[in-house]
């Protein structure tokens, strides 16, 4: 196996033009300017086009970031193996490889609890009650928009902003204007939202677990974040009619053990940032012991089942209520399995593949160039902000990770100037953010590109508002 590992290698130098005089040692090179770096480049661009592309070709954005991650490190593994150091880059992969199982595997917990509450119908039951009250569209907007704000520090801004677009679409079936312009309030709202907690945001979640920005300092954020939401929603909300929907009313029951997964589910989140704090582990620790809090909990539900059943039948035909016996004839036992395979998994490989990919390019030297470039060329705050207009076009994932692997030399408030930026400034565009690509598939024809691209100049306000009030708020820190 070696010995094919080395031919490959010298074929992949061979073709590359990549002379043995290029190795220096048993040192990681700088290949930036070496055919098999160029070639890298180019490959993570054309997968990358077709990320972007995604909703045109409806090609699952997972799929070209794997085999794109692939290719690279089989690249980068033929030239080293060639010149006779193979465990360089394993070392190197390995370690990208733990970085993102430590966050996958905490993401995952994540949307298992967020699954769990939806079988549960807990967010059923938030949009019912909505309905019921009879908001006008402008109460709509901003409730709609302050939920979508203060749940997504908890429930992380994708799902939140999914379970605010379908309220919206219940209530305002049919119009088309006002759907568009509460999605976009909502996806503004969702991703500052996310910015000020560890939980609200992949981007969030990867510099907190990377000890750059401690659990309780995300709090500072606020305010930067409240402004950035209030500004344009404020712009937008004279362009709302104020007329009454025509939504119909509906009932909805929360299923049993419901109100004990939410309690749960921050039992969990304590448990992470106890973890976290107190003992120095790693979050993903406590996510996956309140994995367990779940399963044990699972187990409770499904062996008490028959009993609760029997009680409410009993209840049921007492009070004639043949609907309600109809629907306790369709019960099936919690499974807690079967939450976790509906977790977004496409979401999950497509994070492994932008962490691969990335990886592997800054092990061929270019995030070195890169952080060269912009924070040794610009100051830390011009480049911090420009990153965040950056993560509107490229999504903020791969803007994220690229910083941490770069780890310029920044004081702490600058580092709370990325998250703030990388975090809101997927805004911008509707493909800037995990929230806008979401909700341009689940309100197609509604929301879209161009509905959202008009209010770009607006949302650009809460944009520069939000920095500015970090850098006024905040200004000790730096």
């Amino acid at each position: 196996m070696r010995i094919w590992g080395l031919k490959l290698g010298m074929i992949l130098a061979t073709m590359f033009g990549v002379s043995n005089t290029a190795w220096a040692g048993a040192e990681k090179l700088d290949l930036t300017t070496s055919n098999v770096g160029m070639l890298c480049i180019g490959i993570f661009i054309a997968a990358y086009t077709l990320v972007m592309l995604e909703e045109k070709l409806h090609l699952r954005k997972s799929k070209p970031v794997l085999v794109a991650a692939g290719l690279i490190w089989i690249l980068i593994g033929g030239f080293y193996v060639n010149h006779g150091s193979p465990h360089i880059t394993e070392e190197a992969f390995r370690h990208n490889l733990l970085e993102f199982a430590e966050l996958m595997l905490f993401l995952l917990v994540a949307m298992t609890y967020i699954n769990a509450l939806e079988e549960r119908k807990v967010f059923d039951s938030l949009r019912a009650w909505m309905i019921r009250k009879g908001f006008s569209y402008k109460n709509l907007f901003w409730i709609s928009g302050f939920l979508a704000f203060f749940i997504s520090p908890i429930a992380d801004n994708l799902t939140t902003a999914l379970l605010m677009c379908a309220v919206v679409m219940k209530v305002a079936e049919g119009d088309k204007r006002f759907i568009n312009l509460s999605c976009i309030n909502i996806v503004i709202a969702a991703n500052a939202g996310g910015a000020f907690s560890p939980f609200g945001d992949i981007t969030t979640l990867m510099v907190w677990q990377a000890g750059l920005v401690h659990f309780n300092e995300f709090l500072v954020l606020f305010f930067p974040s409240l402004v950035n939401y209030l500004v344009p929603a404020a712009i937008m909300s004279f362009y709302v009619e104020d007329k009454q929907p025509s939504a119909v009313y509906e009932e909805v029951e929360l299923k049993r053990g419901a109100l004990r997964i939410l309690t749960l589910f921050l039992l969990t989140v304590a448990t992470a940032v106890a973890c976290h704090t107190f003992i120095h582990l790693p979050p993903v620790l406590g996510m996956m012991m309140g994995l367990g809090y779940l399963q044990f909990f699972g187990y409770f539900l499904r062996v008490t089942l028959p009993g609760s059943l029997a009680r409410k039948r009993a209840q049921a035909e007492q009070s004639g209520d043949k609907e309600r016996l109809a629907k306790l004839g369709s019960v099936v036992p919690f499974d807690v399995f079967s939450k976790v395979s509906r977790a977004e998994w496409d979401t999950l490989l497509f994070f492994y593949g932008i962490v691969m990919c990335v990886g592997g390019l800054g092990f061929l030297g270019y995030l070195s160039l890169m952080s060269e470039l912009l924070y040794g060329g610009w100051s830390a705050t011009s480049a911090n902000v420009f990153l965040g207009v950056i993560s509107s076009v490229i999504d903020n994932i791969p803007v994220m990770f690229a910083v941490l692997s770069m780890q310029p030399e920044m004081s702490h408030g600058q580092w709370l100037l990325i998250t703030l930026t990388a975090g809101v400034g997927g805004s911008l565009l509707s493909i800037g953010s995990a929230a806008g690509v979401a909700l341009m598939g689940q309100a197609r024809g509604y929301y879209t590109f161009f509905g959202h691209l008009k209010w770009a100049p607006v949302i650009a306000l809460g944009y520069i508002a939000s920095i500015a009030m970090h850098l006024w708020l905040n200004a000790e820190l730096f």
